[in-house]
């Protein structure tokens, strides 16, 4: 009965691991108040814990809130995680403070020599600009291919999957006439994948681009699983035979008043954007939306970590 007991007590408290985040980022006082339990650099210094380490690439313009996002997902998980920021060059950012960018940001040529347990690659506004066009490519390139070498398993997010497509099949990049825009349904694979353990047959998720992944089209040119797609948005989850790549074309992560904002800045800007569909109630642009995608989002981030991080990452690299 005690051998019991103590397991329970383990698995328990293992529940309330924290995510260790560098101290002083805006995310540990937006997450703190929603009552998300996050850990400074400080206080996990005191713990002897052998925590995981992911390293998060943010192409993403407005750099805090996708912080934000991401670490909500990340942090609802029984593991400890250590955050290191990473951006792709040292460019001035019309959206982010510099001295945010300098205070948390590595650059790559400091974390070169590491290994991680985990690596995030987010999105970037590039979905209609070539390959060869992007600033960073060269720079970009380099990073996911010492990805391979240095990292257990590497999550790519919606443009980012077009990259890592790219970089390790040469797949190129496919636009769609409008963008995708909304809230849609998957099916999930009949698959024992532990990435898509739990999930149900369907669920809903919310996308973003102009990029098209067709599933067919994937199938075809890589050795991918494909674990989640509609015949609206094509492939949305997939991953590789060794599980070191997964592919995420859409945006989980996103908060219930993302699409919304996107919508408004498009419309500012005088794009004429579509209205996200299945989103607004009603079609109603005026009334507030909903977040009906948050715990499938939850249990992907919690899988890809267990299973594919945690479970798999030697414990000294």
């Amino acid at each position: 009965m005690r051998k019991i007991l103590r397991k329970i007590i383990i698995v328990v408290s293992g529940l309330f691991m924290p995510i260790n985040i560098p101290n002083g980022l805006p995310a540990a006082s937006v997450l703190a108040g929603e009552q998300i339990f996050v850990m400074t650099e400080e206080r996990a210094t005191h713990q002897d814990i052998r925590p995981l380490t992911l390293l998060f690439l943010n192409l993403m313009p407005k750099k805090i809130a996708t912080e934000i996002q991401y670490m909500r997902k990340l942090s609802n998980t029984p593991l400890q995680v250590n955050i290191d920021l990473l951006r792709v060059d040292k460019h001035i950012s019309k959206n982010t403070p510099q001295p945010h960018l300098d205070t948390f940001y590595k650059d790559f040529e400091e974390i070169e020599g590491r290994n991680y347990d985990g690596m995030i690659i987010t999105g970037a506004p590039l979905d209609q600009i070539d390959f060869s066009d992007v600033t960073y490519w060269d720079k970009l390139e380099k990073i996911i291919t010492w990805s391979k070498e240095h990292v257990t398993s590497t999550l790519f997010s919606c443009w980012g999957v077009a990259a890592g497509l790219k970089i390790f099949y040469d797949l190129p990049l496919i636009n769609r006439k409008e963008k995708l825009s909304g809230v849609f349904l998957h099916h999930t694979a009949q698959s024992l994948n532990p990435l898509i353990r739990g999930f149900d047959d369907t669920f809903l998720a919310p996308h973003s681009r102009f990029i098209d992944f067709p599933s067919d089209v994937i199938r075809k040119h890589t050795d991918l699983e494909i674990l989640a797609d509609s015949e609206i948005t094509g492939m949305f989850l997939a991953a590789t035979p060794d599980r070191r790549q997964v592919f995420v074309t859409g945006h989980p992560e996103y908060d219930a008043t993302t699409l919304s904002d996107e919508y408004r800045r498009d419309l500012a800007a005088g794009k004429d954007p579509k209205l996200p569909e299945n989103y607004f109630p009603h079609d109603d642009p005026t009334q507030i939306p909903s977040c009906v995608w948050r715990s499938h989002a939850s249990l992907l981030f919690g899988n890809w970590l267990n299973y594919y991080v945690y479970q798999i990452t030697p414990y000294k690299w």
